[in-house]
């Protein structure tokens, strides 16, 4: 279960003070996909940043209970080491041993665990961030655009793996994304983050079933144009 509360969070800089999120309130339940949208710049990675607890300058307060997993944006693996000694230097004392053949297995990446991050395309990168996110058989599960400049069929099997962790698993899972249609399958509920400074300008319960899906796809698209718009250019990664 994870249950946030931003009151405010402001940034200092050259002796200014500049709100960027204002009265955000959601909670994510065990087993839950929740996405987060916004339009560039709109404060999703602060937010996250928030949840994950690496930034605690702010108003309000944050309750997460288990354990976190966490996905960043770029993948962040250790370059000295190799895949598998990547996943094992997150588990800590008192997490299980994780499988590690089964996770690089579940993320795609099958007998990768001895290479080292040089040898992995950005995509193979992604894949190993998000099986050592899941090494500690997290309880929340917290993901700063995970899909980002990967191919659809890429980000629909990675998509996959999240939505199966949180059903089998239990996992309260938030994301950040820019590509709608990439979580349409397997999210709950979307939360949009729009103004300066950033509120929650909506909170939508996604309905079950493909054809309601696609209606609630086109409400979200006429209340919230930016959400059709793709926020990089990068090529898309294998």
């Amino acid at each position: 279960m994870l249950d946030v509360r931003i009151v405010r969070k402001a940034f200092r800089r050259n002796g200014e003070v500049r709100p960027v999120l204002h009265d955000i309130g959601f909670a994510v339940a065990a087993g839950e996909v929740v996405a987060l949208f916004g339009p560039s710049g709109a404060g999703k990675t602060t937010t996250l940043r928030i949840v994950m607890g690496l930034d605690a300058e702010f108003e309000g307060h944050v309750a997460r209970n288990g354990r976190l997993g966490a996905m960043f944006q770029e993948p962040l693996l250790a370059p000295w080491l190799t895949v598998a000694d990547n996943l094992r230097l997150v588990v800590t004392e008192g997490v299980p041993p994780p499988d590690i053949p089964m996770l690089l297995a579940e993320a795609g990446l099958p007998g990768a665990g001895r290479r080292l991050p040089r040898e992995l395309s950005l995509g193979m990168a992604r894949r190993a961030a998000l099986a050592r996110a899941l090494a500690v058989a997290p309880s929340v599960l917290v993901m700063d655009e995970p899909f980002v400049s990967l191919d659809p069929q890429l980000a629909g099997s990675l998509a996959a793996v999240i939505r199966a962790r949180a059903t089998r698993d239990r996992a309260a899972v938030l994301l950040s994304t820019h590509d709608l249609d990439s979580v349409l399958a397997i999210t709950d509920r979307i939360l949009v983050l729009s103004g300066h400074p950033a509120t929650l300008q909506a909170d939508v319960t996604l309905p079950a079933g493909a054809t309601a899906r696609l209606a609630a796809r086109g409400d979200l698209l006429a209340a919230f144009p930016f959400l059709a718009r793709t926020e990089t250019t990068a090529s898309p990664a294998k």
